[in-house]
């Protein structure tokens, strides 16, 4: 299943040659990762007791995004681990990023298996 999440560009992300500066690339699939589970998982991961953390990001910059470009963000879930899943973020023509998530308990970062019922719900 993929998920659609649209961000407009504003002032504050660009850098001085006018562009998205490109550490905000990474903030905009947290937003679209954050948009999708509060979506699909209205209570939060918080009331199962989950949490996550990225292990590892790839991003591929393809041109640049500018102030009051309108991103069409899509997302979906490349692979199920135990307690670690890849997501792919992908803009046509601007980035595309894969980046990994570990599934940890709230609060204690303990590593954990993210619950078969929630894989359905975003798969």
């Amino acid at each position: 299943m993929q998920f659609i999440h649209f961000l407009r560009v504003r002032y504050s992300e660009l850098d001085p040659q006018g562009v998205v500066f490109n550490a905000n690339y990474l903030m905009y699939c947290d937003d679209a990762l954050e948009t999708w589970f509060r979506t699909t998982i209205p209570e939060g991961l918080e009331a199962h007791d989950l949490d996550l953390m990225l292990k590892k990001a790839v991003l591929e910059w393809l041109s640049p995004a500018r102030l009051g470009d309108t991103l069409e963000i899509g997302v979906t879930i490349l692979r199920w681990g135990n307690s670690s899943f890849d997501v792919k973020f992908k803009v046509d023509g601007i980035f595309n990023a894969v980046i990994t998530y570990v599934c940890v308990q709230h609060l204690t970062n303990a590593p954990q298996r993210f619950p078969d019922f929630l894989r359905e719900k975003l798969s």
